[in-house]
């Protein structure tokens, strides 16, 4: 039976304005970088949905019995604003269940979780993606910083595997560069896989009956660039964590 794997966030739409003189225009365009992770886990025979940012404020699932219908739950370049906020909280004033604490309570109860990189994950640009102020602080594998988590590197810089597990096996220790990646923090109940920069880069654990995972930089440019998202061993690494976070 196929696992079904819940993806939210991986959007956004782009307003710009045009200044030609006295005059100006605004034009707008939208862009997602499912495309690589998506394929990834349909490849190796995952069901897979995906809501993009302005969907997942109002149709992430408000229960833990929707939850549960999933194996996997994926967060990537979403801020918890998005989720913490849906229309009935914000602009109606009602009450509505905390669905990062659904998050914590489904791992908890045996379901597996990945929070991956990116401007709007972990603490995010300007602090603004904020999940260190969340339950889902609890249920991963790394603490978070206050302040401002991006360490962009124009550079490249290399990850290090640091520790054998199933996650990377079949995948060279070599892996392609990257151009940054959100600072976080080991915990000490933590396996960590692999580093980058002397940070963590892929790192793993047990919360009640379930798992969680991190990856800090992103699946898709810019920070996961080309040599990366057609990397021979993409598709088995997405695969490899997938049958780990939910053996």
């Amino acid at each position: 039976m196929s696992k079904k794997i819940l993806i939210a966030g991986e959007s956004w739409t782009m307003h710009t304005i045009h200044i030609k003189g006295f005059d100006t225009f605004t034009t707008s365009a939208y862009g997602e970088g499912i495309e690589f992770i998506r394929n990834a886990f349909i490849k190796g025979g995952a069901e897979v949905e995906f809501l993009p940012n302005h969907y997942a404020s109002e149709k992430f699932p408000m229960t833990l019995e929707e939850l549960s219908k999933y194996d996997l739950v994926i967060l990537s370049d979403i801020g918890a604003n998005t989720l913490l906020l849906p229309n009935d909280v914000f602009a109606k004033g009602l009450r509505v269940p905390d669905r990062l604490e659904l998050i914590k309570d489904y791992v908890a109860n045996g379901g597996a979780f990945i929070m991956v990189g990116g401007y709007m994950s972990f603490t995010g640009i300007d602090g603004k993606a904020r999940y260190g102020q969340t339950a889902i602080q609890d249920i991963l594998p790394i603490k978070m910083l206050d302040i401002d988590d991006r360490v962009e590197k124009p550079q490249g810089i290399f990850p290090e595997v640091v520790k054998e597990h199933p996650v990377l096996a079949g995948i060279p220790k070599e892996w392609p560069f990257f151009l940054g990646y959100n600072k976080t923090i080991e915990k000490e109940e933590a396996e960590i896989l692999a580093t980058i920069n002397g940070d963590p880069f892929i790192a793993v654990q047990e919360f009640g009956k379930g798992k969680t995972a991190v990856f800090t930089s992103d699946c898709a440019p810019h920070w996961g660039p080309e040599g990366f998202v057609k990397w021979e061993y993409y598709d088995k690494f997405w695969q490899n964590l997938l049958a780990w976070l939910t053996a």
